[in-house]
């Protein structure tokens, strides 16, 4: 009897240790892996794009107050591909976690003032790009105004296509991403002075799990909260060298995922 109960019970065992309800990614690839950009830095196109177009790769820059200097820059990158997305215009944050003016933090606004910037910012990102609807990144990975939170009122307005906010979870690298909430994408940022293999790391726990890596980046090599030139070159390189892995924008992975229903 313990005999058959063995038998009967490994099966579940193995079952078990598989990844829970996994997306099937195209072409066979085991995980999807974003990379993701905020506050339109200039390292960024310093840095950030010539290494994701060197690689054959598209990136997610999610913008608020383009430099002028470099909004042709800006158009340039979405003309190659990359994904352009909504930051908010002023980047409001809570005053503690993010230094700015009164009238800049989060508390000062409403929800409905909130959403008319978000809605204003849209249309710049029009103008660059072209497309006439965006994805969004939270400022700090927060989503309150004056104290309420106004993702439910962003979703019924239907200004955007998704929010990627923070607080990424091991499940989420195992996670069907078709039915991921599209107003809570959870990315995960670094401190600075992370390594490369601390990327690659994060990077691996998506390949293993079958889900998706979201990778959320200030600067690179230069600007602010900075990852350094050779940490993202090595995150690249490792990319480059797995094909099991696709590399594509946030709405690209995302889009994917909800046309592609796991078959697990």
């Amino acid at each position: 009897m313990k005999r058959v109960l063995a038998l009967l019970i490994a099966p579940l065992l193995s079952l078990a240790a598989l990844p829970a309800q996994a997306t099937e990614w195209p072409n066979g690839a085991r995980a999807a892996v974003v990379l993701t950009y905020d506050d339109a830095a200039t390292s960024q196109l310093d840095h950030a794009v010539p290494a994701l177009d060197a690689a054959g790769f598209k990136g997610t820059f999610f913008l608020s107050a383009p430099k002028p200097a470099d909004i042709e820059r800006w158009r340039a990158v979405a003309a190659e591909g990359h994904e352009l997305g909504n930051h908010t215009i002023f980047h409001p944050c809570s005053a503690a976690s993010f230094p700015a003016p009164a009238r800049y933090t989060s508390e000062a606004y409403t929800v409905d003032e909130m959403l008319k910037e978000i809605e204003q910012m849209n249309v710049t990102l029009t103008a660059l790009d072209g497309r006439p609807t965006h994805g969004m990144a939270t400022p700090c990975g927060q989503s309150v105004a004056g104290g309420v939170d106004y993702l439910e009122a962003l979703r019924a307005a239907g200004l955007v296509t998704y929010v990627r906010g923070v607080n990424v979870t091991p499940a989420d690298l195992r996670a069907d991403v078709g039915t991921m909430d599209p107003m809570h994408v959870p990315a995960r940022g670094f401190p600075v002075g992370v390594t490369g293999p601390q990327l690659i790391d994060f990077a691996e726990g998506a390949q293993a799990g079958g889900g998706m890596a979201v990778f959320l980046f200030h600067g690179v090599g230069g600007d602010h909260l900075q990852v350094s030139l050779g940490a993202h070159q090595a995150l690249i390189d490792w990319l480059k060298a797995h094909p099991d892995v696709w590399v594509t924008t946030l709405q690209g992975a995302l889009d994917w995922a909800k046309d592609h229903p796991s078959t697990h």
